[in-house]
């Protein structure tokens, strides 16, 4: 079988494969599940998976590996998918609408896991094609992404990225037309830690704060002026961004409180900026609450580096749109997070950006309880997935 013969194969097995890529993709829409807990999930993707004799290698706890193609490979692939959902409220009205309280797939990896799911399928429909040219398929669906340590530290301490020359992903992009797909060589996403300032003071009455150290006042300080300071602090091409999620004192308004606390994110663009950003934060947070003289805490948890594309890596997914019938188009680094970026310290590649917006229709944003997709997206997914892994035989190199 001809390299052109197998794409063709695969196109073709995908097509046939529509129908129950949409079902399971509203089936697990409609039973989310946050990070750490996709036990259903992870039960219907093996269950799938076992339909079609394909061999699933489950992850502790939650997620799992599939691998098509020979054992001795000269050539492997990893596809990676996230499976977990997130604590927002569903307001999309669907009939396959979220039946779980306060969680919803709003950032999209119930398509992101039906086209991994798409992919591998139509991969195993055509194993001796595979067979035949020495390249392997792992399919990592990988759980808790959402979250700070993610699922991909324990994805690859199992194995996951073992034998891997290249590995690819897809991400939701409701900003761009079905059929679209945004590429960009270099940084894709932005490094993104946990930041936690804890203050400790002798509080007191609110008529006089001169006898206490006043906590309340010293956190609306480290909220405001932290920020700032970074900003002037840093590289403004390093694309720093504080910003906080929650602020939390004191229960009543005539009380000083003895303790405090704030957290929100770190977000860089700049790789080696965020390596070294640990003492100057340090330092900031100190000299902001010194002159209220109450203690600071500053708690950071290191997160995900920037996701960083590999040019050979892009150059594959582009041919593998041409060969699925896609658009690329270019995209700008975003300042989100993606934990995708530990597997690229494993092996060069990339992930795209995948078009979920229906022609005409409004533009949602992730992260949103009305986040609604354009259900061909599933099978351009998996399309793109499927053949990057057949067009990456082009040497990805790192």
């Amino acid at each position: 079988m001809t390299d052109d013969q197998l794409i063709t194969a695969v196109a073709d097995s995908l097509d046939s494969l529509h129908d129950l890529l949409v079902e399971f993709r509203r089936d697990i829409h409609a039973h989310p599940e946050l990070s750490r807990e996709e036990t259903r999930t992870t039960a219907a993707i093996a269950r799938v998976l076992t339909e079609h004799g394909i061999q699933a290698r489950l992850l502790p706890g939650t997620g799992l590996l599939a691998d098509v193609g020979p054992a001795q490979a000269s050539y492997r692939v990893a596809l990676r998918a996230d499976i977990d959902a997130l604590p927002v409220r569903e307001r999309t009205g669907l009939p396959f609408a979220s039946t779980t309280p306060g969680v919803c797939h709003a950032c999209g990896h119930d398509v992101h896991t039906a086209a991994l799911l798409g992919a591998i399928l139509a991969l195993k429909a055509n194993e001796e094609g595979l067979r035949e040219r020495g390249t392997a398929v792992r399919a990592i669906f990988q759980p808790a992404e959402e979250i700070i340590p993610g699922g991909a530290h324990d994805a690859i301490a199992h194995r996951a990225m073992e034998g891997v020359d290249a590995v690819f992903a897809v991400h939701c992009d409701p900003s761009l037309d079905v059929g679209s797909v945004g590429l960009r060589e270099g940084p894709l996403t932005a490094a993104c830690d946990h930041i936690r300032v804890l203050l400790h003071g002798r509080g007191g009455h609110t008529s006089r704060p001169q006898l206490t150290e006043d906590l309340t006042y010293a956190l609306a300080k480290v909220v405001t002026d932290v920020p700032a300071a970074l900003s002037r602090r840093l590289d403004p091409r390093a694309g720093a961004a504080l910003v906080w999620g929650t602020v939390q004192a004191g229960k009543a308004a005539n009380v000083i409180p003895s303790s405090g606390e704030c957290s929100g994110t770190l977000r860089m663009l700049d790789a080696n900026a965020w390596l070294s950003v640990g003492p100057l934060l340090e330092e900031i947070v100190a000299g902001v609450v010194a002159p209220y003289g109450v203690e600071a805490k500053l708690e950071r948890v290191k997160g995900v580096p920037p996701v960083v594309n590999q040019v050979d890596a892009i150059d594959a997914l582009r041919l593998a749109c041409g060969a699925a019938a896609l658009s690329p188009a270019p995209t700008q680094q975003s300042l989100g997070g993606e934990d995708f970026s530990w597997y690229l310290a494993h092996a060069p590649g990339a992930m795209a950006r995948l078009g979920t917006r229906s022609p005409g229709a409004p533009t949602y944003d992730l992260h949103q309880g009305d986040l609604v997709v354009d259900e061909s997206s599933v099978l351009a997914g998996a399309r793109l997935l499927a053949l990057a892994a057949l067009v990456t035989q082009v040497k990805v190199t790192s």
